[in-house]
């Protein structure tokens, strides 16, 4: 299956479209990666047990048509790659259970405090069902990393994630996820990346389908500065941080087409 032009990056657990995702926020593994790309790939399916996908695309992302050209030749590409082993029909209760790895490599643009460089990013993830019916559990680790370069010192960030699923009724389900994150990064303003060094969060989402199509959520999630300094607070753009935590409640209701 060959596919050109701009596509959702494959690279991580979560997808752009929030209403595919387990939870409604997103999880810190998903803001270091590209969200988009622009260029040309094939996956291929081995087996029911092994797909894997190739793909060349103009920078890192997520800029539609951006190029590397003239901070580099203008020849200079993103390349990509990821596996998928799933788990087949005969293993019982783990059927379905999949791994996948995944690594990119490339020109961004914005990688570090709004520096151009060349970066590499790996992701390895998977989900596995347990004995128990309805209950999914999941984990997944991004790592993103700048070496050092004309205009950008090395740096990097990395996030780990435990995500856990519970369907108790036809209708509702349980979703939470634990987060731990850290980074050297900065960005173009120059704060931390992630808000601060080092960050544990954890987000609790009840999920319940109202009606055919109609999706509703309501979510509680924490976010802490590990690193021993304010992440969260301060008013307008530049303004200091003031707190060490951060507390949402959310609800969201969506509709399927």
């Amino acid at each position: 299956d060959f596919q050109m032009g701009v596509w959702d990056t494959i690279i991580g657990y979560e997808v752009t479209d929030a209403i595919k995702n387990p939870n409604f926020t997103r999880a810190y593994g998903y803001t270091i990666e590209p969200s988009t790309q622009t260029g040309i790939r094939a996956a291929y399916l081995f087996s029911e047990t092994l797909a894997a996908i190739v793909g060349v695309a103009d920078t890192f992302g997520p800029q539609i048509n951006q190029r590397a050209f003239p901070a580099r030749a203008e020849s200079y590409k993103t390349y990509l790659g990821s596996f998928t082993l799933t788990a087949p029909t005969s293993l019982g209760f783990l059927a379905g259970a999949t791994l996948t790895g995944c690594v990119i490599n490339g020109f961004n643009a914005g990688a570090n405090a709004g520096a151009s460089a060349d970066q590499t990013s790996w992701y390895i993830g998977g989900t596995i069902n347990t004995p128990l019916k309805g209950l999914k559990v999941g984990a997944s680790y991004d790592y993103a990393g700048v070496s050092q370069q004309a205009l950008s010192e090395a740096n990097y960030a990395n996030a780990t994630a435990l995500y856990a699923s519970y369907q108790a009724t036809e209708k509702l389900s349980l979703h939470a996820r634990g987060e731990y994150a850290s980074s050297d990064a900065l960005t173009s303003a120059g704060t931390p990346l992630l808000g601060a060094t080092k960050i544990v969060a954890a987000t609790a989402t009840l999920q319940y389908d109202l009606w055919k199509n109609v999706l509703s959520r309501i979510e509680f999630r924490w976010d802490h500065s590990a690193s021993g300094s304010p992440a969260y607070g301060g008013e307008g753009a530049g303004a200091a941080p003031t707190k060490k935590d951060s507390f949402i409640l959310l609800a969201n209701v969506s509709y399927k087409f």
